[in-house]
């Protein structure tokens, strides 16, 4: 997916390019119905030309698709509702524990350099790819573009993916992305499930469908925001707000701190509150 050199070279740009595009971009329409979406596409299209967008760009905007698998399944997470045991039990907690604990041991002068580099210990980020792709086998099959292109559409949360949608067509312009990259319904790509936003910012070189390279690229993102080394990392402690900012869910949180814990430890599997 992704060419090592590219990453440094897109991240510089697009600190610099956000700050103009996205003020502008507001004036396309959302709407809540594959209705509205071609005229949107084509409404946006003039507004990314005049942000700088290039005409590779633009053009794999105009192909996108209308993905009503993404909108049902925005409106469908229903598992972030759960209590922290329910949600435990229905991502399979106790299995990445235990496959964490193993990859902890088999991967260890990863881990290792990882930790000596950002600071983060394995059980975080262990937890972060078991959770978020079961260690890689679930990387999604959804177009990237058009899930993110819909979702800056859908009223719902425009703002927030139009930041999105321009940091893909930057990839895209970049080469870092194409307009047939697939992954997650909501525009995740590779292991850890990186937004395009997060791959200009914090993207470390190389395919983050490469496990080391989407390890790498998470715990630069931990660091960014915040990650002290040594720290603790459970609810009331200091870097617990890094991973509050990997995901908003606050179900979610409790359980990448619990499990990380459990996998950095050896302990108990059973959820505590």
């Amino acid at each position: 997916m992704a060419r090592g050199r590219q990453f440094k070279s897109v991240a510089i740009a697009a600190a610099a390019a956000f700050s103009g595009m996205v003020g502008t971009a507001a004036a396309a329409q959302c709407g809540n119905s594959a209705a509205g979406f071609e005229a949107w596409k084509d409404q946006f299209a003039v507004e990314a030309r005049a942000n700088g967008v290039s005409p590779t760009g633009v053009a794999a905007l105009k192909g996108a698709t209308y993905a009503s698998a993404t909108i049902a399944a925005d409106r469908g997470q229903k598992s972030f509702r759960l209590s922290l045991d329910q949600f435990l039990a229905k991502r399979g907690g106790p299995v990445i524990v235990s496959r964490g604990r193993a990859l902890k041991q088999s991967e260890a002068a990863l881990f290792n350099s990882i930790e000596q580099r950002y600071g983060v210990p394995p059980g975080p980020l262990i937890a972060i790819w078991g959770m978020e792709t079961a260690f890689g086998r679930q990387r999604g099959n959804q177009n990237t573009l058009s899930s993110i292109a819909t979702l800056a559409y859908d009223c719902r949360r425009s703002e927030f993916f139009t930041d999105q949608l321009y940091a893909t067509l930057t990839l895209i312009d970049r080469g870092v992305l194409t307009a047939s990259t697939r992954g997650s319904m909501h525009g995740e790509i590779g292991q850890t499930q990186f937004m395009p936003k997060s791959i200009l910012n914090y993207g470390t070189g190389g395919s983050l469908d490469v496990a080391a390279n989407a390890l790498m690229s998470t715990a630069n993102f931990l660091k960014a925001h915040g990650w002290r080394a040594g720290a603790g990392y459970q609810p009331g402690e200091p870097n617990f707000a890094a991973i509050q900012a990997w995901n908003a869910a606050s179900v979610y949180q409790r359980a990448i701190a619990q499990i990380g814990q459990q996998i950095d430890s050896g302990g108990s599997t059973s959820a505590r509150r």
